[in-house]
């Protein structure tokens, strides 16, 4: 695997998720399309292995996603005060950092990353060439 694969993954998550926040509250924070990228790229990894099914990848990529803003939540809303964001009003919240409904909206969102990842996968790996069948092989 390349590292373009990577970059190009981290970019997608970058444009992608800064515009669902802009479309969703108004605005962004530049650190939330940095972890926007990142989280992408990190989704990228866990579905590039076959095995992964739909369920397990939205599982994983939503624990993985609420780690991470978990840690991106402490720096910038609790060491830096920033207010980035609070969930301080949302059921289930730990410090107002992240909250479970979040959580499963990160779950719901995982199926087209997925599918998005797979279509990235697509683009970057070599197209292997088509079998002649019986009928057209050379004898």
């Amino acid at each position: 695997m390349k590292r373009s694969q990577y970059l190009f993954a981290f970019l997608m998550g970058y444009f992608l998720y800064s515009l669902v926040e802009i479309v969703g509250r108004g605005y962004t924070h530049w650190t939330m399309s940095l972890t926007g990228g990142f989280v992408f790229a990190v989704l990228y990894h866990i579905n590039r292995r076959e095995t992964v099914t739909l369920m397990r990848s939205c599982f994983s990529g939503a624990l993985v996603i609420t780690a991470i803003e978990f840690a991106v939540g402490v720096f910038d809303n609790i060491i830096m005060h920033w207010e980035v964001w609070d969930y301080s009003e949302v059921p289930f919240n730990l410090l107002g950092q992240i909250c479970l409904p979040f959580t499963c909206y990160w779950f719901v969102l995982c199926i087209p990353a997925r599918f998005l990842c797979r279509r990235i996968m697509r683009l970057f790996e070599p197209q292997k060439p088509s079998t002649l069948s019986s009928e057209t092989r050379p004898t």
